[in-house]
């Protein structure tokens, strides 16, 4: 008998496999299908590569196999599909000596992993197609490319094929991609999964947009194009502003002034889009740490219409009745030069009650702390880490007896609270103390959701077990109504010593696996965003303790999503789905 080349494994007599037409064999851990057709032999993975039903199950006709399960279709040769939504099944090189049939147990293909699962990402955007997003998401990161790598996928995906500019599943790609760092390895890939998912979501059946051309000009100054951008906007000219943003990237204008003329274009009126806008703002800035700034280009004109079209808050009774909010800040407004120039050089210190008076039922109070403060020397950064900690109180101490709807309330003033603290961080403009504003008049207006507040947990016992408690909490993800609950394991766990990092990670985990809507990713996103950047333990502790009592409300969902990152994991690792069960 003559001895098979060095990867080939003994299968079956070549008689025995033309008589039967087919045989399921195990080599080398590989659950491997041949089939005898048309007088030629051919090796396949057994699991159909869209669910894992066997191939062995199914039928083959004129050179296509065809799976019962869901009827995906392949090329048998080849292992190539009619169905996108299938993926292509591995095949194995097969050869025939002295009647016996031999099988090399490696896979063919022509492209190694990374250059498949990247073609595979983007057939999984275009089409929406959730199982080979996850399989290609999962296959990345096991081949060693970079997360950056599928994140900048998405967002270029997501800022060409989306007419209506940056929306929520860009936001959610970019917020997973920031808490990355806080999770474990298997939910990186959920994460990156998720935010995939949700970009193909809100890119389905959309048009691609066309881009608008910078102007031939390139020595305009800047001030001139930001003024041209506001006044664009202003009037709810998308193109021309959209050729403005254009031009001012093209001439080189610097991270600093571009977020400059995008955060004054977004603080010409008040609270955007219930603070939509301006958080998309933030997160286009933060894609773009994660996938290079020389994508502006391609990146910021996607924000362009979401600010020219968004509704503006002074139009909504909330701030001009009972009491005209939208009035009192533009005399502020007015100053807001004069103030800034009184606190120059001048070091703010927070005082004591500043917190309370941010809580307070008193707006004009709460407009002459922030005022005092500027006058004093107060930051932009500096306030909007105040105002956002007031915003997480109210989301902390949101009480339950309110319509569940109302969570979408402190939560956009969280979030958006959030996206101006951390704008402040790339430039000083101005413009941006009307961010902090506009956020602590939400916080004014969010104040009837803490009537009455539900209180911060009291301080738990710090000789409780952790371990017992992080598991406690988790199980609270998986009943309805355990809000409270959640907050009070999630405090008790800090108190009795638990390392913050688990406590993130487990929460991170209870998010992935749910079905979270948009709203759910931001707040817990914006939770780690702020928690990171503080030092006092019990601002820490409340930040997390509203993460916590977020993710509770709006937890346990179908968790379909989940089972589909599971069937692609289990896939990937080559285990058997519905074979011997």
């Amino acid at each position: 008998m003559s001895e098979p080349a060095t990867n080939f494994v003994e299968a079956v007599p070549e008689a025995e496999l033309r008589a039967e037409g087919r045989k399921l064999l195990a080599i080398d851990g590989r659950s491997v299908a041949l089939f005898h057709h048309e007088g030629e032999i051919h090796a396949v993975d057994n699991r159909c590569p869209h669910m894992g039903f066997p191939l062995t199950e199914g039928t083959v006709e004129e050179g296509i196999l065809t799976c019962h399960w869901h009827h995906a279709r392949f090329e048998l040769s080849c292992g190539s599909t009619f169905d996108p939504w299938a993926d292509d099944v591995p095949s194995y090189p097969v050869e025939v000596r002295d009647g016996t049939v031999y099988v090399d147990p490696t896979p063919r293909r022509d492209d190694p992993p990374a250059v498949h699962w990247a073609e595979r990402l983007e057939d999984g955007l275009e089409g929406n197609l959730r199982l080979v997003i996850a399989k290609s998401a999962i296959g990345l990161v096991d081949a060693g490319v970079a997360p950056e790598t599928q994140v900048e996928t998405g967002v270029l995906f997501g800022t060409r094929y989306r007419e209506g500019g940056w929306g929520p599943g860009l936001t959610i790609l970019t917020a997973m991609a920031n808490v990355l760092p806080t999770l474990r390895e298997e939910d990186r890939k959920r994460a990156l999964y998720q935010g995939l998912v949700h970009v193909a979501r809100d890119c389905a059946d959309q048009p691609p947009k066309f881009d608008q051309e910078p102007f031939d000009a390139r020595d305009l100054p800047f001030s001139r194009l930001k003024a041209w951008f506001r006044d664009t906007i202003e009037v709810r000219d998308a193109d021309g502003a959209e050729r403005c943003l254009r031009t001012a990237v093209a001439a080189g204008c610097s991270q600093a002034e571009l977020a400059e003329l995008l955060v004054a274009a977004a603080t010409d009126h008040r609270y955007l889009d219930a603070g939509h806008a301006m958080d998309f703002v933030n997160k286009a800035c933060e894609a773009l740490d994660h996938v290079g700034w020389e994508r502006a280009d391609h990146v910021l004109p996607s924000l362009v219409r979401g600010l020219a079209t968004a509704a503006r808050s002074e139009e909504r009774s909330s701030w001009r009745q009972p009491v005209d909010l939208a009035a009192m800040l533009a005399e502020t407004f007015d100053r807001l030069d004069d103030l800034v120039a009184a606190g120059a050089g001048r070091t703010w210190t927070e005082p004591e009650s500043f917190a309370e008076t941010l809580l307070s039922d008193d707006p004009e109070a709460i407009v002459g702390a922030l005022e005092g403060a500027i006058r004093e020397g107060a930051t932009i950064e500096e306030l909007a880490s105040s105002v956002a900690l007031a915003a997480a109180t109210r989301v902390a101490r949101f009480s339950t007896s309110n319509e569940f709807s109302d969570w979408n309330t402190v939560h956009h003033t969280f979030t958006y609270a959030n996206a101006v603290h951390r704008l402040s961080q790339r430039t000083n403009a101005t413009e941006l103390y009307r961010g902090v504003f506009d956020g602590a008049v939400n916080v004014y207006l969010d104040r009837f959701l803490n009537t009455p507040p539900a209180p911060l947990p009291g301080r738990g016992d710090a000789d409780a077990d952790p371990e017992a408690l992080l598991s406690d909490l988790m199980e609270t993800f998986d009943e309805e109504g355990e809000v409270n609950a959640a907050g009070a394991l999630a405090a008790h766990y800090l108190d009795a010593g638990g390392d913050p990092a688990a406590l993130r990670e487990r929460l991170g985990e209870a998010l992935l696996r749910e079905d979270a809507g948009f709203h759910t990713y931001q707040a817990l996103e914006a939770g780690f965003a702020q928690y990171d950047g503080r030092d006092d333990a019990d601002e820490k502790r409340t930040l997390l303790v509203a993460v916590a009592r977020y993710l509770a409300a709006h937890s346990p969902t179908r968790r379909e999503r989940e089972q589909t990152f599971t069937i692609a994991a289990r896939l990937q690792r080559g285990e058997r789905i519905y074979e011997g069960e």
